[in-house]
């Protein structure tokens, strides 16, 4: 389980810290729609690295209260999948092609980071 939670904290704190630090780059290098603004992007990019420090200090403090845990993970990775496939269904995640697949691969993981922590707790 500690295996798939380093997993967490590397794939989140590397998506979130890309999106704190430069959210139009990354956001037209995936394809994706770029809006006006970075401030959304970086919002959701606080968020995701605000919950891989939650994850990290959970590891390294076990008995520390109001760390995110496997079962939060679980509602968290699959809740956005599901966001994400509904966005790909209606033709909302991305216009180009790039970014339909990168928003189709962020779900496979979301879906298998969920899935492998239901099968782990």
């Amino acid at each position: 389980m500690q295996q798939i939670l380093w997993a967490e904290i590397t794939i989140k704190g590397a998506v979130g810290g890309i999106l704190l630090l430069a959210p139009l780059i990354a956001l037209s290098i995936a394809g994706l729609r770029k809006p006006d603004s970075g401030f959304w992007p970086r919002i959701a990019g606080g968020l995701t690295l605000a919950i891989a420090a939650s994850i990290w200090i959970g590891l390294q403090y076990p008995n520390a209260r109001g760390s995110i845990g496997p079962a939060a993970l679980v509602a968290i990775n699959l809740t956005t999948a599901a966001v994400l496939i509904a966005a790909l269904v209606m033709g909302a995640a991305a216009t180009t092609r790039r970014g339909k697949l990168v928003a189709a691969a962020c779900t496979a993981l979301l879906l298998a980071l969920g899935f492998l922590e239901i099968a782990h707790a």
